[in-house]
C-alpha cells in the first residue's frame, strides 16, 4: 500500500474490543490485501507506539434478505494489536 492511512479503515469498538483494551490489544478493520507487517507499520508509524504482536482474521459477510431477494454483505479482514505495556492508543481513550 503506498499510503499507510490506507491500511487502517476504521478502529473497532465493541463490547468485545472494548475488554480487550485493557490487555493494551485493540481492534482495526483494515483491507482484504493488507498483511500483518503493513497493519504493523501503519499502527507504529501513525500513533507512535511500539507494537507487539498482529492477528489478523477474515471475517465473511452475512446473507441479508430484503423481503424474496437475498443478498451478502461484503467480507472484511480484522487486525487486533497488542501494544508494549505503558503504551496506548489516545484515539480509544474515553470509550
Amino acid at each position: 500500500m503506498e499510503n499507510l492511512r490506507d491500511v487502517l479503515i476504521r478502529p473497532v469498538i465493541t463490547e468485545k474490543s472494548s475488554a480487550l483494551m485493557q490487555e493494551n490489544k485493540y481492534t482495526f478493520i483494515v483491507p482484504l490485501k493488507s498483511n500483518k507487517v503493513e497493519v504493523r507499520q501503519a499502527v507504529e508509524r501513525i500513533f507512535k507506539v511500539k507494537v507487539l504482536d498482529v492477528h489478523t482474521l477474515r471475517v465473511l459477510g452475512k446473507t441479508k434478505r430484503m423481503g424474496r431477494h437475498q443478498g451478502k454483505r461484503s467480507d472484511y479482514k480484522k487486525a487486533i494489536v497488542k501494544l508494549a505495556p505503558g503504551q496506548n492508543i489516545e484515539f480509544f481513550e474515553g470509550v
